[in-house]
């Protein structure tokens, strides 16, 4: 495909998702299964343009005064990826581009033009009503975090220390350009890609298929490793979902002790069996809710209890940036009835003395210090656990983990550690 033919995809994509409401990974598949002239390189250049202008939609359409995928996708290439008004001109241009470019547009994509003037929401490109959550969670540092989120993310990995250990695989990574973050001994990072181009894969190198890492942010390893120590414990991860921070708490535990691995949808379940498979994981016991009581006899026995509540996912917005759109009032109200509901039933499982650790992928206080707050003020045996850990300073006052793109250069993370008293008084 021509230049301007992938365009003209991605505003058929960027359209689509507009209009009816699909997530852009089903948008793009289903243009895929369509276009099968295209080849892997096409498909990554039009994935690549319709997430950037999904990242950045308000402040582009701004920008070029027009907020339709037309426009939108001429701001990614003028003000994103940094093409020439002639070049954007040329594509237009072609046998299957999108159209020639009107004067204005020329005008607008030849600048400067400005956001100093657009409202909070447009030049940080999140919904209207979510300005008042995101002021009070971000503060005075608002308005770099959201440009901060609405940047490409990197591709982070965890060595997996059950097959080798961080100096082995800083060998086996160097060609994909994968260097130690500094920040965890063995989190690895590569550096989101610049415009048009594709991240490497990490799975063509052949110590993935052997285990030896694991594509995980590094907020989130960050979050797994708040559980603390854990070797020879009984641990609950309650809402493993895929099975990313379950692999990081067994490799933790060295095949030691016990990890239970349970979801509410059994389905999600699936992929944590084959991924605990492949990384040698020897102490795993998958409690799937096929069974009418999976958990049945973990009751008050268990030492840490990990809990990734479902969320509305507002710190990985880079990764996922048509979920903020998504987003709606009652969405959020409904996610923090199910924390509620989550914090309740794992909290049964932790035993006397023992941690539960509260996990979210979300920037909102509404559904981090609050539910913490109002979790406490029901159940006085809990108590918050300032987080200490090494290297890592994105401490609260009260003593939660708080991690943000532009602070930690990591996804959005909250998590707290909440500590059962050892007896009753």
């Amino acid at each position: 495909m021509r230049d301007g033919g992938r365009v003209s995809a991605a505003i058929e994509v960027l359209t689509e998702i507009e209009t009816r409401h699909f997530p852009a990974k089903m948008a793009l598949k289903r243009w895929g299964e369509t276009a099968r002239y295209a080849g892997s390189k096409d498909r990554a250049f039009v994935s690549g343009l319709v997430l950037d202008a999904l990242r950045r939609k308000r402040s582009l359409g701004w920008m070029m005064g027009d907020p339709s995928p037309r426009g939108v996708m001429l701001g990614v290439l003028g003000f994103v990826w940094r093409w020439t008004p002639d070049r954007i001109a040329e594509a237009a241009s072609e046998e299957h581009g999108f159209g020639a470019l009107t004067d204005v547009e020329r005008e607008r994509l030849a600048g400067p033009v400005s956001l100093d003037d657009a409202p909070a929401p447009v030049a940080g490109d999140y919904p209207d009503w979510l300005e008042k959550p995101l002021a009070r969670a971000l503060g005075a540092d608002q308005a770099v975090e959201m440009r901060a989120l609405s940047e490409r993310a990197p591709v982070d990995l965890r060595v997996n220390t059950l097959k080798t250990d961080a100096e082995r695989a800083a060998k086996a990574l160097a060609p994909i350009h994968a260097a130690p973050t500094g920040v965890l001994p063995n989190a690895f990072r590569i550096p989101a890609p610049d415009a048009a181009d594709r991240t490497p894969s990490v799975e063509a190198v052949p110590a993935f298929s052997k285990g030896w890492f694991e594509v995980q942010d590094l907020g989130s390893q960050i979050a797994a490793a708040v559980a603390g120590e854990v070797k020879g414990k009984q641990v609950l991860d309650f809402c493993a979902g895929g099975g990313g921070k379950t692999l990081a708490l067994a490799a933790a535990m060295g095949n030691t002790g016990q990890i239970f691995a349970h979801d509410s949808d059994a389905r999600r379940l699936a992929d944590t069996i084959r991924r605990g498979q492949r990384a040698g994981v020897r102490n795993l016991q998958i409690r799937s809710p096929i069974e009418a009581t999976p958990l049945k006899g973990l009751e008050g026995k268990i030492d840490v209890v990990f809990v990734d509540a479902p969320c509305t996912g507002s710190g990985t917005w880079r990764r996922h940036p048509d979920a903020k759109w998504r987003l709606s009032p009652d969405q959020l109200a409904k996610r923090q009835i199910e924390q509620d509901s989550v914090l309740e039933d794992a909290a049964t499982f932790v035993k006397a003395g023992g941690r539960m650790i509260y996990v979210t992928c979300s920037l909102l206080t509404e559904e981090n210090e609050d539910r913490v707050a109002g979790f406490l003020e029901r159940h006085p045996e809990f108590t918050a656990r300032p987080i200490s850990l090494p290297g890592v300073d994105h401490v609260t006052p009260e003593g939660y983990l708080r991690l943000t793109p532009y602070r930690a250069g990591t996804d959005g993370f909250f998590a707290a550690v909440l500590e059962r008293a050892s007896y009753t008084p």
